[in-house]
């Protein structure tokens, strides 16, 4: 989406009363007016799922100023897990980008995405104690959906998910800081809330989708505004049978009912965006 379209939907957002907008990527920060367009809209909170890479002098003078900007650091867990997936020398520059945000005051947080093999390190008390020292105060715990084939072993079994969800709680009550689980927190909330029950997902060519784990659309915003495309008939035909997404076992609801999703669509529409077009 232009900047223009990008600032026309954060303008009719905030007039239907959405008071958080959460921008991931890619990199987000690649995007040199993203911090111009946050500027116009201070009655907004705005986390930035970033790599830090681009966290330079110029930046960090910016996020000083825009108290409702919020740099989430994406991080994997000890250097050997975040360098696995991210790449070489990935660890030490987020490590680098904790402390300029510390040192300058700034208020920041982490993304963990949490897989069969990391989680126990993310659910260690030490590990998080050592985040919270870093600076972070904003943690989201993000279980992997396996949208690639390939990846299901990647996948928590259901007593790992039983372990974050105790983990979870634990560190509320024990540590300063605000951890956000997801799909997790939602059962908590009667549910999926994805497709605007309690968020929305919009992809780069301004596609509305039920959520990141759900590419699919039947309204580009590029062509209706927000409201119209919040009433679809894709998006009301999954909020109207919300028992169908009752999840109990902490995974993601849309995932699992993933070809009742699609069979929602109208039929012209049969190509979702792939996994690899998002983070």
């Amino acid at each position: 989406m232009s900047e223009d379209k990008l600032r026309s939907v954060i303008a009719e957002a905030r007039e239907l009363g959405i008071s958080a907008i959460l921008f991931a990527g890619g990199e987000p920060f690649v995007r040199k007016e993203l911090t111009s367009i946050t500027r116009d809209f201070p009655e907004i909170i705005f986390p930035v799922v970033t790599n830090g890479t681009l966290l330079d002098d110029a930046l960090i003078e910016k996020l000083k100023e825009q108290r409702n900007v919020w740099p989430v650091l994406s991080i994997e867990g000890l250097e050997e897990d975040t360098n696995g997936r991210r790449g070489n020398g990935v660890y030490q520059r987020v490590q680098t980008a904790m402390k300029r945000l510390k040192d300058n005051g700034i208020f920041f947080g982490s993304s963990l995405t949490i897989t069969r093999s990391n989680v126990s390190t993310i659910t260690d008390e030490h590990f998080m104690q050592d985040l919270i020292k870093a600076g972070g105060k904003l943690f989201f715990f993000v279980e992997y959906v396996s949208v690639n084939e390939g990846t299901e072993d990647w996948v928590l079994t259901d007593e790992q998910r039983a372990d974050l969800l105790a983990a979870t709680n634990a560190f509320r009550a024990t540590l300063p800081g605000l951890f956000i689980a997801f799909p997790g927190d939602e059962e908590q909330f009667g549910g999926c809330l994805a497709a605007g029950r309690g968020f929305v997902h919009i992809s780069p060519e301004g596609n509305l989708e039920p959520c990141p784990f759900s590419p699919y659309s039947d309204a580009n915003l590029r062509d209706v505004s927000l409201k119209e495309g919040l009433q679809s008939h894709f998006l009301q035909a999954i909020r109207q049978n919300h028992s169908q997404l009752i999840e109990t076992a902490g995974g993601c609801a849309l995932w699992t009912e993933r070809e009742w999703v699609h069979s929602l669509l109208p039929a012209k529409i049969s190509s979702p965006r792939t996994a690899n077009e998002h983070e």
